[in-house]
């Protein structure tokens, strides 16, 4: 017969100190809080609002492209159109049947849309000349217009959306207003 030792039969084991029973964290748990604590700070950053020079240059590109759009579409569809700016309100226009009136269009790209506050448009210039700040600048269906500027103001911010002849439109600033 075969004899258990009486040390190992009675006794329980010993269990580890308690200072080695306390769990640490891993390498891979770290990561993955700082992972989380970045995206947090991101999110956060995404959600503030944007100061007005950002506005500004946003809104300026935002209204190049329809600019864009409205002088390719008064060629492609041979009518007369026009876009003006009065304070906050951009409007695009084109003419009546009889081409006596202007007509505000309201479709899906170009209708009269709200600049955010505090953004303010204008009209600057026309052929050269300045002109009313809210006046109508026509998109001849020939492809063949003048020159104008329209200028966005938000804060101490000024962008300014002009066109050439050629109806290549480009955006200067936003720039500090000289006080």
């Amino acid at each position: 017969m075969r004899r258990v030792p009486a040390a190992t039969s009675c006794i329980a084991p010993r269990s580890a100190p308690r200072r080695a029973r306390l769990r640490a964290f891993t390498l891979v748990e770290i990561l993955v809080v700082i992972v989380i604590l970045g995206i947090a700070a991101g999110l956060a950053l995404a959600l503030v609002a944007p100061d007005d020079r950002d506005l500004s240059a946003r809104e300026a590109r935002r209204f190049a492209g329809r600019i864009e759009y409205a002088a390719q579409r008064a060629q492609w569809r041979n009518r007369m159109l026009g876009v003006s700016v009065g304070g906050n309100v951009i409007r695009y226009w084109q003419r009546d049947d009889a081409g006596d009136r202007w007509l505000v269009v309201d479709d899906d790209v170009l209708r009269s849309y709200a600049l955010p506050p505090p953004l303010q448009g204008m009209a600057l210039v026309y052929a050269g000349r300045p002109i009313a700040a809210d006046a109508i600048v026509p998109l001849r269906a020939s492809g063949n217009n003048e020159p104008f500027a329209f200028a966005l103001v938000a804060g101490g911010w000024r962008t300014v959306i002009a066109a050439d002849p050629l109806n290549r439109v480009s955006i200067e600033g936003p720039s500090r207003l000289v006080q």
